[in-house]
């Protein structure tokens, strides 16, 4: 199982979201919605074996976290719309401590960083923090290919992690890795992980 973390810094976490301007009522959700895309679908199919976590942190209620789990997702289609229509349902129903299946395959709960990244722990899921300086995932993929199958990564939106939830994410022991030396979008990050990830696979 691989698992997607996305700080969606400005994202809302309730209130009625406009699928016409998800960049600016909805707190660049369309970045989110982006990374869902890119994680779960492939060419004429879905990845069954990812999750993706998006924490909502714009406010007004408190922050929420919406999984996109790909092993039962249904009615998601690959575009921005689609998956903006499920968080505003995900949005829209009651939400406690406890995790709700809003539809098939996406779920919503109040939540943090940190309260997630405890779970993980937990389960003893390597954690992985995508960063410019950190060690190169096609050398790691070399040392610990095993690891970073089933790993956890941690990825900011826009605006990148803010200082106080990198402190959150190296609390938790997490590994910097890097996909190169450039900035790059979220949503490519992650479609460079799972693509370093295929490759090895298919030479084992």
């Amino acid at each position: 199982m691989k698992d997607f973390i996305i700080i969606g810094n400005k994202a809302v976490s309730g209130g009625k979201i406009s699928l016409n301007d998800l960049p600016g009522s909805a707190g660049r959700m369309d970045v989110l919605c982006r990374c869902v895309t890119a994680a779960l679908f492939i060419s004429f199919g879905m990845r069954r074996d990812v999750n993706v976590w998006l924490i909502l942190k714009g406010g007004p209620e408190p922050e929420k976290i919406v999984r996109f789990c790909g092993e039962t997702m249904r009615s998601l289609n690959p575009d921005e719309r689609s998956s903006g229509s499920l968080i505003q349902k995900a949005l829209m129903i009651e939400a406690n401590d406890t995790e709700k299946q809003s539809t098939p395959g996406v779920f919503v709960r109040h939540g943090d960083l940190t309260r997630l990244l405890d779970k993980f722990t937990e389960e003893n899921r390597p954690l992985f923090y995508l960063k410019e300086d950190g060690e190169d995932i096609l050398e790691l993929i070399r040392t610990d290919a095993a690891a970073l199958e089933n790993g956890v990564y941690i990825l900011g939106d826009n605006q990148g992690v803010f200082e106080e939830d990198e402190k959150t994410i190296e609390n938790a022991g997490a590994s910097k890795i890097s996909i190169g030396p450039i900035s790059l979008l979220s949503s490519q990050c992650v479609t460079l992980i799972l693509n370093a990830l295929d490759r090895t696979a298919a030479n084992e």
